[in-house]
């Protein structure tokens, strides 16, 4: 695999040379290399499926049930704090949606960022936080909260529109103020949670491990100088930093599972479409979902459970069932535990990940199998494509969907977007329609295994740890070529195939947090839920409460 890593003046120079034929050429064939696009035009007639005319995930069967264990909630890590301790610290009045804020404010104000250096936050809502928060303080004190969330700080990625705030899409140009909430915010703030602001991500998302040239950017809530997973990063680490239990990411190559397995916490990408997407500016394509990281399995079932549902300004979650309906067999299956799962196991995409990543998550699902769970190795040879269509999927559409944008205004674009967006004028329209034909065959196959022989599918949600980004290239672009292939390559598939994908802590590599992915079937989060429920209980592979993580309900 080719390593090509620029940044600083040789990253201006190849922005500056990028329009001269021999110099994207080369570019293109670094990247053809990392992705292994040329692997595709080698794929026999059978890995080619004709087009799908819609993207709406292909189910294998429904539904997927095994053995209920009836195990209960799992137990809240040691040193942290779940949405349910925050509800039952503010019943008791222990402490209240107000003090809450505040403690979270001031932790903003004095820096109190540990090894993530920097904020995760660019913009904060205080005037409008404050107010929410005093209106939740105010409903305990009446007994009457909205639900498990009423008073919980729960911070919204900057590319979803937050009221009276600019919503950047890790850019530096897009500066008006949003006229209104997203819908999937709307849904949060009718169920009592406290927005405090929006998290930092890298530039329409096209950074998986935590670069932006355009800002300040946390660092790896672990370590401060490595990378914290993009383009989710900022709410990654106000998770594991303990700034909200819960926050809301995006994922179109890995944006939410990425993030949450450098920085040691859980991140769910739900079913494709499970969560609308009016008031989202990265929406448009086939390849982005909307999803919670959290500090335990039951805080995104806390999240899905009100922002899940039939959006009236996006027609395609018609297609979803109401997740109002179903939230209770994701409720259930936090103690359902594994008895009797069939859990696969393609030796294929495991090789994909570092030996190091490889032995840790075959570790964290030891005690699975000790605990009645079926291992069955599994053969998915398209699906093994899944980086080189998901390069190219990704990347076409925002090429397409930044056509505009890039016109207007060139000269405010990074260096390393713009390259990737130059890059894209060198694959022709049938490497594109190849590309979309695999992506076709790849959701058949994963339908066909999960219709007969898996109810989840595993694999690292990584291929390395976070890679290297120190805090002297601070606000400095990164093109690192290997570093993209290696976050994105196991995430891919459930973008192409809109299936849910979770990730659970794996425990640690070289000092840093790995992950453990767990793919379910379409509409099959219930599945998902239970098999990180059980790695949660199981406590076998818990990261470390990171340096400088704030306690806001003052227990410690």
């Amino acid at each position: 695999m080719a390593d090509l890593r620029l940044r600083g003046a040789p990253l201006a120079l190849a922005r500056a040379l990028v329009g001269l034929g021999p110099v994207r050429s080369a570019l293109w064939s670094i990247g053809k290399a990392d992705f292994d696009l040329d692997a595709l035009s080698a794929l026999p007639p059978s890995a080619r499926w004709p087009l799908d005319a819609d993207n709406r995930p292909v189910q294998g069967r429904a539904p997927h049930t095994w053995e209920d264990a009836a195990l209960g909630t799992p137990p809240t890590p040691s040193g942290r704090h779940s949405v349910s301790d925050f509800a039952e610290a503010f019943r008791t009045g222990r402490a209240t949606p107000r003090t809450v804020l505040d403690r979270l404010l001031d932790a903003v104000d004095a820096g109190a960022f540990g090894h993530a250096t920097f904020s995760p936050f660019v913009h904060l809502d205080r005037d409008r936080a404050l107010a929410d928060a005093d209106a939740a303080t105010a409903r305990y004190a009446l007994d009457q909260p909205l639900g498990p969330l009423d008073g919980v700080p729960v911070p919204v990625k900057d590319e979803v529109h937050v009221h009276g705030l600019p919503t950047l899409g890790g850019t530096a140009y897009r500066t008006e103020p949003a006229s209104d909430d997203a819908w999937v915010v709307q849904q949060l703030k009718d169920a009592g949670a406290v927005v405090p602001g929006t998290t930092a991500c890298t530039e329409w998302g096209m950074n998986p491990f935590g670069a932006n040239m355009h800002r300040t950017m946390p660092r790896n809530a672990h370590h401060p100088d490595h990378g914290a997973g993009g383009s989710s990063s900022g709410s990654g680490v106000a998770v594991a930093l303990g700034m909200a239990p819960v926050a809301l990411g995006s994922d179109g190559g890995g944006s939410i599972r990425i993030p949450a397995a450098l920085n040691g916490v859980y991140g769910l990408k739900p079913t494709w479409i499970r969560i609308g997407r009016t008031g989202d500016d990265w929406a448009p394509g086939t390849m982005p979902h909307l999803g919670p990281l959290g500090i335990t399995v039951a805080d995104l079932v806390a999240f899905l459970s009100v922002t899940a549902g039939i959006d009236p300004s996006d027609p395609a979650t018609l297609h979803a069932p109401d997740g109002h309906q179903v939230a209770h067999t994701w409720t259930r299956a936090l103690g359902r535990g594994v008895r009797g799962a069939r859990i696969g196991i393609d030796p294929r995409l495991w090789a994909q990940a570092s030996p190091a990543v490889q032995a840790r998550c075959e570790a964290a699902l030891e005690p699975l199998w000790a605990d009645g769970a079926v291992r069955v190795e599994v053969s998915l040879p398209i699906t093994a494509h899944a980086p080189a269509v998901g390069a190219l999927t990704i990347a076409s559409e925002t090429a397409a969907n930044l056509s505009d944008d890039l016109a207007a205004h060139r000269e405010a674009f990074g260096h390393e977007l713009l390259l990737i967006l130059e890059m894209m004028r060198g694959p022709r329209a049938q490497d594109l329609l190849l590309a979309a034909r695999t992506r076709a065959a790849m959701r058949r196959e994963l339908a066909a295994v999960f219709r007969d022989q898996i109810d989840l599918l595993a694999m690292p949600t990584t291929a390395t740890p976070a890679p290297r980004y120190p805090r002297t290239e601070d606000r400095q672009d990164v093109l690192w070529t290997s570093a993209t292939a290696a976050m994105t390559a196991l995430a891919f598939p459930a973008n192409l195939s809109g299936l849910p994908a979770g990730t659970a802590p794996a425990g640690m590599v070289d000092g840093l947090p790995v992950g453990l992915q767990l793919v379910g079937d379409a509409w099959d989060e219930a599945s998902v839920i239970a098999g990180l429920a059980h790695l949660q209980r199981t406590d076998d592979a818990r990261v470390p409460v990171p340096k400088g993580a704030v306690d806001l309900l003052g227990d410690r």
